[in-house]
């Protein structure tokens, strides 16, 4: 019985201290990770990098309308739907612009009041408007395809946006200048600290985006009954490309 109960002491013990070595073990195992976290942490240099290029664009969205008024609403819809099929023939057969480049962005009939303290509100007639949104990518002869539209029945021009078809193709570019800017300000940072900089530990992307450039109010309704002996110049400037990198370095 004694060398049982010893036995059974010792099992138990053992028990205990099996259980218990887990408990403190997972104690001695888990604080010094808990630790090492921290001490990772407090060696680390978060730093954000920009990086950005400016290229000429490769293409350019115009918007072109029509807009009319006439007594009735059908009226307003039939003079726009003539003018905007003189357009779309000569965009499609003197400009060769293909079919897929040319897309309806606005299409209304509203009518049109006025209103004075004697006769209150009333109808004065119907407005129409078409727009066309036209891809056009030689840039040189913007000028003059607008001009040319404004002599076959457009008579609003909103705006001509300039920008380049696949900004992709630029993110070697920014990139690389992004890292550049994200080592430059680590750099700094653990100079200042008296510390040197380590290795790359993480790198995440905020994304590549593309600035387009606009020529706004290009054609002034009035401007398309004028005569000019030059076209008109249309600038397309500079297209800026930027990324953004989130870059971690170990801090030593």
């Amino acid at each position: 019985m004694k060398i049982w109960v010893k036995s059974l002491g010792s099992v138990l013990i053992a028990g205990t201290l099996l259980a218990g070595g887990t408990t403190v073990g997972g104690l001695l195992t888990d604080a010094p990770r808990a630790y090492a976290d921290e001490a990772v942490q407090r060696n680390v240099i978060n730093v954000t990098g920009s990086g950005e290029v400016f290229i000429k664009p490769d293409i350019a969205y115009l918007s072109i309308g029509v807009e009319a008024q006439a007594a009735t609403a059908q009226e307003a819809q039939k003079a726009t739907a003539a003018q905007i099929a003189k357009l779309t023939n000569l965009l499609k057969n003197t400009w060769k612009i293909d079919a897929a480049d040319i897309q309806t962005t606005g299409f209304y009939v509203q009518p049109n009041y006025t209103y004075n303290d004697k006769e209150g509100q009333k109808l004065k007639g119907y407005n129409a408007s078409h727009t066309l949104q036209v891809k056009y990518r030689q840039l040189d002869k913007i000028g003059q395809l607008l001009d040319d539209a404004s002599k076959n029945g457009a008579n609003r021009i909103d705006n001509v946006r300039f920008t380049v078809e696949n900004p992709d193709q630029y993110q070697e570019q920014v990139i690389n200048k992004a890292l550049a800017n994200a080592e430059l300000k680590a750099g700094i940072i653990a100079k200042g600290v008296k510390r040197q900089m380590g290795a790359v530990l993480s790198v995440s992307q905020g994304g590549v985006s593309s600035v387009p450039m606009y020529e706004q109010n290009y054609l002034a309704m009035e401007k398309s009954t004028a005569s000019s002996a030059a076209d008109s110049a249309v600038e397309p400037g500079q297209i800026k490309v930027t990324t953004t990198l989130n870059v971690q370095y170990e801090l030593k």
